[in-house]
């Protein structure tokens, strides 16, 4: 009986070592990550893994994430360590995927950092201190978020109507610095902000930039402009022929009832052209919903030009374009309309027609 005694009394001892043990080990400190790495980033998600100790990874139970925007002065930590109020996900093998949860911009600067945690039974967080912060920026749209902007866009193209030139409305000290300045030749200009924040062209797509719309009544272009009062107009086959790509790269409104589609027409094999193969679609230049080429059916017969009648092209020409292709001329109607204009426009990212899942 006393042998037996002695080893229950030393089964209770080794128990209880045990068990203030593994209590030990669970109210430990976590230590903080660090070395924070991104990777993978998209316009809408990233994948993000840190550095551990191999006792920490064995117990973390959750990681806490907190992210915002790069340009605000509150990054706002958590205030109390045991209420998480941001991001909680249980733990699981670095690097981890997050997408969805704060609906993110693309080509936005985020601030991000992180927190390990054991879950204790309580229910309370045993959490490690922040890791440093970590900066990045989202991506532009990739090809199939353009797609879904792309399939927006032909339900609001309207019918094809015929054009027979290409227009830019400009003040009277840009076409004087043209001539005097840039040897009557119009140069690409770099692509503003203007649009759908994610278009792969703001920013970095070198253009000069071409209207097409016609008046429905005149078939001709509308004698008014919120850009100047003198037009330069250029037959439509200098920058729409078989010798030409034709992409589309957006499609947005800026709290408006009409919508604005933005293409870009590149001559095959031009640098513009290399730029916008691999970023944008490309659409068939004799079966599109927003502007049309179609050759000669017969010898002596013109070429056909159409454009989209309901929305506003924005037609972004990648080669500079000289004057004496066409020529220049004063409006006779009104040019101060500039709430019609478009330069660094937002779009209205409320609106259910030219919005996509993945931002703004």
């Amino acid at each position: 009986c006393t042998a037996i005694a002695e080893a229950s009394n030393s089964a209770g001892s080794t128990s209880s070592c045990v068990m203030m043990r593994n209590m030990t080990e669970m109210d430990a400190p976590l230590s903080t990550p660090c070395n924070i790495q991104i990777c993978e980033v998209t316009c809408d998600s990233f994948r993000i893994m840190w550095d551990m100790t191999p006792e920490d990874t064995a117990r973390a139970t959750h990681f806490f994430i907190d992210l915002s925007r790069k340009e605000s002065r509150d990054p706002n930590r958590f205030k109390h360590r045991d209420v998480p109020t941001k991001l909680v996900a249980k733990a699981v093998p670095l690097p981890m995927a997050v997408r969805g949860h704060w609906f993110l911009s693309p080509r936005t600067e985020y601030c991000v950092a992180v927190q390990t945690a054991v879950r204790q039974p309580d229910g309370d967080y045993l959490v490690s201190e922040w890791s440093q912060v970590v900066e990045f920026c989202t991506g532009d749209y990739a090809m199939e978020h353009l797609q879904q902007l792309l399939d927006k866009a032909k339900g609001s193209a309207g019918r094809l109507l015929k054009f027979s030139v290409f227009y830019r409305n400009q003040h009277p000290s840009y076409f004087d610095n043209v001539r005097s300045e840039c040897g009557g030749v119009m140069r690409p200009a770099l692509k503003d902000s203007s649009g759908s924040h994610g278009s792969p062209i703001n920013g970095k797509l070198h253009g000069v930039f071409f209207s097409c719309n016609t008046e429905f009544d005149t078939g001709l272009p509308p004698k008014d402009s919120p850009y100047g009062p003198l037009r330069f107009q250029i037959p439509a086959g200098h920058l729409l022929n078989p010798k030409i790509s034709l992409y589309f790269a957006d499609f947005y409104c800026m709290y408006t009832a009409y919508h604005y589609v933005v293409l870009v027409l590149a001559p095959v094999g031009s640098e513009g052209d290399t730029f916008c193969r691999t970023r944008l679609p490309m659409l068939d230049l004799a079966s599109n919903p927003f502007l049309t080429y179609t050759a000669p059916q017969r010898p002596g017969e013109e070429p056909l030009y159409c454009h989209a009648s309901e929305v506003i092209l924005e037609v972004l020409f990648t080669d500079p374009v000289p004057l004496d292709q066409g020529g220049v001329e004063l409006i006779s109607g009104h040019h101060q309309l500039m709430s019609l204009t478009t330069a660094n426009a937002k779009k209205d990212p409320s609106c259910k027609v030219c919005n996509i899942s993945v931002g703004r």
